[in-house]
Formats: structure tokens, C-alpha cells, sequence
């Protein structure tokens, strides 16, 4: 297990490293918001996640319901396999929180 940090790249920009999963994750984490508030738009590169479970999913939801309260545009890129499958079984990965990998664009919704 690798503990869940979220590192300030630069303006709006946000590198998730470790594991996104119920285990990684502690109080600080799950209820410290206020860097998504930090500028109108943030990217959240999920590029250094290891593992990802579906309370690392429902944590994403929560960023989404928190920017979308503070009228922040909020995206994902480099979202692992594992976390996109999860998204898929809701459909969530067709919305335009997740950048395509293949395209480098937004999702539309």
C-alpha cells in the first residue's frame, strides 16, 4: 500500500500519487478540499496512482460535487485502467471530467 498524496504541480495543476483505494486514503485527505477551490480551473493528473479501488472513485465524485459547488471546471487526465473501468460501469468516463488519452481533448457529455 502506498499512501494517497496529492502534490501542487503549479497553477491549478495537481499530481495524485499512490494509491487511490479505501486503505490509502486518511482523514486529511478525504476531507481537505479547499486546494480544488485554489483557481477556476484544475487538472488532476492521476498518472502516479498504483492501484485504485471504488472508494478511489467515489473520492473523484466528491472533487467533482465540490468544484461543480465553487464553479471550478475540474478535469482528470492520465486516469489508470483500473479507475476508468470503474468509471465506465457508470458512465462516468463520458463526461467532460476526463480528458481523453487518446485525443488530448475533453470528453464531451
Amino acid at each position: 500500500m502506498s499512501k494517497l498524496t496529492i502534490v501542487k504541480e503549479g497553477a491549478g495543476h495537481f499530481i495524485v500519487d499512490g494509491d487511490l483505494t479505501f486503505s490509502a486514503m486518511d482523514k486529511k485527505t478525504v476531507s481537505s478540499f479547499a486546494f480544488l477551490a485554489a483557481t477556476k480551473q484544475v487538472v488532476m493528473d492521476l498518472g502516479g496512482v498504483g492501484n485504485a479501488d471504488s472508494a478511489g472513485l467515489a473520492l473523484m465524485i466528491e472533487w467533482i460535487k465540490y468544484t461543480r459547488s465553487k464553479r471550478v471546471q475540474l478535469r482528470f487526465r492520465n486516469i489508470p485502467e483500473q479507475l476508468l473501468n470503474l468509471a465506465k460501469l457508470s458512465g462516468l468516463d463520458k463526461t467532460s471530467y476526463f480528458i481523453s488519452a487518446k485525443s488530448g481533448q475533453d470528453a464531451t457529455e
